[in-house]
């Protein structure tokens, strides 16, 4: 199989199980001991766009952790706001922010920034070791 094609199969697969895991801690969090975790299908393209960490490395790997950690924060932004206000455009998006205090157009929250600079560098590392 090819490697994009197999690292967007990985960064959706990954994509997923974090999405679970953290939805898990926010329902043990709002007093559910059952730590019941979701995601949607429509999730896994989504998140299998992070492939483009790997061939986008080349040119960044000069660059020190936190910069690169920036610029996957940027890129994870703007795939989330892009794919979620299409998704609204068909009243299919999974996610609704729009009560959260640092959010804008529902789509996105300015306080998961630290989340997403985490999982861009561990998206880089797997898949440097994958190819």
């Amino acid at each position: 199989m090819n490697q994009n094609l197999t690292n967007f199969f990985l960064c959706g697969s990954i994509g997923w199980c974090m999405e679970i895991l953290w939805t898990g801690l926010h329902s043990l969090l709002a007093g559910q001991r059952t730590m019941t975790g979701k995601t949607s299908l429509l999730m896994f393209p989504i998140y299998g766009c992070a492939a483009i960490i790997a061939p986008l490395y080349s040119r960044l790997s000069s660059f020190p952790f936190f910069y690169r950690g920036l610029l996957y924060t940027a890129g994870f932004y703007l795939v989330e706001f892009l794919s979620g206000i299409l998704l609204q455009q068909f009243h299919m998006c999974p996610w609704d922010y729009s009560s959260a205090r640092l959010q804008y157009h529902g789509v996105i929250r300015l306080d998961y920034a630290p989340l997403w600079f985490a999982a861009g560098l561990i998206f880089e590392k797997i898949l440097l070791k994958s190819s």
